[in-house]
């Protein structure tokens, strides 16, 4: 397809086309937060090479990060389709495609199956941290949203799962192929069978755990948060917070939704829960249910699908996601804050968040543990 560049700003990847009927340079803005920020991702770029000259109709491109298949295809293909489960990646992706002028639709979405209509096409490049689970699950409702005799075509290495994979293509397609190979990628691309209905790979799971003398009912799914079961700071900041009757409350980051879930259990509140990742969110929504609690719940990055303000913001952050995500996180809190409320969180004891706390008036210690801190900002 071309040659990829880093630009001057590490925030803007370019890929250069040495192929007819597309455009010259594409360029795509990246992010904290969102996979392979520093570097195409090889098995997107292998998935172009071997689909450039293929006729792809109406293409969906599954879990499509910041848009790389999706907008370089849009030009060779009847319409495309972009969809992605994290709310920030969508958010780059319908901005990458604007930037370089191209055509294409993204959804925010865990499962290609609630959309509308019916695909020629499906491209799928699993992420490395991706269970093997939920992968399959996402073979096998991308092979339900193909048009009978659709093609399917998957980009894997070994350490992203290709033979797991593999061998679920050849249980579920009705024929498979390797058209491409590079630095231990293989492209697969798969054909729909006549009839297909998509089988089970996950399904989620209830554990119940007490709180001090408070019950939850936590449902998760492979890929969340603390899939087996409240995490040990989440019950620190729990057993440390307070919660008054009347209070409005933001769960951000929610997860699988035990912060929300527990204030609307201790107290008669208004609670709101969100979460960047639309498995998390539907997990959120479980959770309410089973524990007899209602709230509501988005999906969005940050604080920004939420308007406050809220007398008590509770979070157990992502601080693997990068330094730019806790900015946006921090300085989202402090915005939807009530004035006199107090933004509660706990981290691992190992790292420093001062310069993310230097936008709040006060920040307190409020308790330890010997692997976690729980602190209060207020404004």
């Amino acid at each position: 397809m071309g040659v990829a560049k880093v630009t001057g700003d590490p925030r803007v990847l370019e890929l250069e086309s040495r192929v007819s009927a597309s455009r010259s340079v594409y360029r795509f803005r990246t992010t904290d937060g969102v996979h392979s920020k520093r570097s195409f991702r090889t098995a997107e770029l292998l998935l172009l090479d071997a689909l450039w000259d293929s006729a792809l109709g109406d293409c969906c491109c599954l879990e499509a990060t910041y848009g790389v298949v999706g907008c370089v295809l849009a030009g060779r293909v009847r319409s495309v389709r972009m969809t992605e489960s994290s709310a920030r990646a969508a958010r780059l992706c319908e901005r990458n495609a604007s930037a370089n002028g191209v055509e294409a639709v993204t959804t925010l979405t865990a499962d290609p199956r609630t959309l509308d209509e019916r695909f020629d096409a499906v491209t799928y490049a699993p992420k490395p941290y991706t269970p093997l689970s939920m992968g399959r699950q996402r073979i096998a409702n991308g092979l339900a949203v193909l048009r009978p005799g659709g093609s399917f075509s998957l980009a894997a290495a070994k350490h992203t799962g290709l033979t797991r994979y593999e061998a679920c293509l050849r249980d579920l397609a009705a024929s498979v192929e390797r058209v491409a190979e590079r630095d231990e990628f293989v492209v697969l691309r798969a054909t729909r069978p006549p009839t297909f209905d998509p089988p089970p790979f996950v399904s989620p799971r209830t554990t119940r755990t007490m709180v001090d003398d408070t019950e939850l009912s936590l449902v998760t799914l492979p890929g969340v948060f603390s899939a087996a079961g409240l995490d040990d700071g989440t019950r620190l900041l729990l057993e440390t917070t307070t919660v008054e009757d009347g209070d409005r409350v933001l769960d951000l980051c929610c997860g699988s939704g035990a912060i929300g879930t527990y204030a609307a259990r201790v107290a008669d509140c208004d609670v709101r829960l969100t979460d960047d990742d639309c498995v998390a969110t539907c997990c959120a929504e479980r959770t309410l249910a089973a524990s007899g609690v209602t709230g509501s719940v988005v999906t969005a990055d940050c604080t920004d699908g939420v308007a406050g303000p809220f007398d008590r913001v509770l979070c157990n952050p992502p601080t693997h996601a990068g330094w730019g995500v806790l900015t946006d996180l921090f300085a989202g809190a402090r915005e939807v804050l009530a004035p006199g409320g107090a933004f509660v969180l706990v981290h691992h004891r190992d790292l420093d968040l001062r310069a993310h706390l230097s936008g709040f008036e006060t920040v307190e210690i409020l308790r330890t543990s010997e692997e976690h801190v729980v602190l209060r900002a207020s404004r």
